[in-house]
């Protein structure tokens, strides 16, 4: 039988790593990787003091990903959609290789995100192009 293994990660005896995706956030890892073999990666990512996002635009190739802001804010830009605000009680899903980037964050962020499966690949992309407004059409 292949059973996903009880996990539990108290905060107590875990560790921020200043190692991940971005380095201007920490991750601490909450066991989901372990407990799912692979399957999905749970993670608490904070903001590094003094650290900026670069606001590049990227995306990330994986079947599920999602975040709840826990403190603090968070500025987004999506193709096709704009910016958006996410803050504290804030939760968003991201849909498979959406182009995105980060824009700016507060100095306390705090995010849940979890993502499936646990090892996808990130991607840098050029800048979306800008949305055309429909053509007006004559009257006549």
């Amino acid at each position: 039988m292949n059973r996903s293994a009880f996990r539990v990660s108290h905060l107590k005896n875990s560790a921020f790593v200043k190692r991940g995706l971005r380095g201007y956030f920490e991750y601490r890892d909450l066991g989901i990787k372990r407990a799912t073999r692979g399957k999905v990666v749970a993670h608490v990512i904070r903001a590094r003091p003094g650290k900026a996002p670069h606001g590049e635009w990227h995306l990330h190739d994986c079947k599920l990903q999602f975040v709840y802001v826990l403190k603090g804010w968070v500025l987004f830009e999506y193709q096709g959609i704009g910016r958006v605000m996410m803050k504290a009680g804030s939760c968003f899903y991201q849909p498979p290789r959406i182009r995105h980037r980060e824009i700016r964050h507060s100095s306390n962020l705090e995010m849940i995100e979890i993502v499936g499966p646990s090892s996808f690949k990130t991607f840098s992309v050029k800048k979306p192009a800008a949305r055309k407004s429909p053509a007006r059409r004559s009257r006549g």
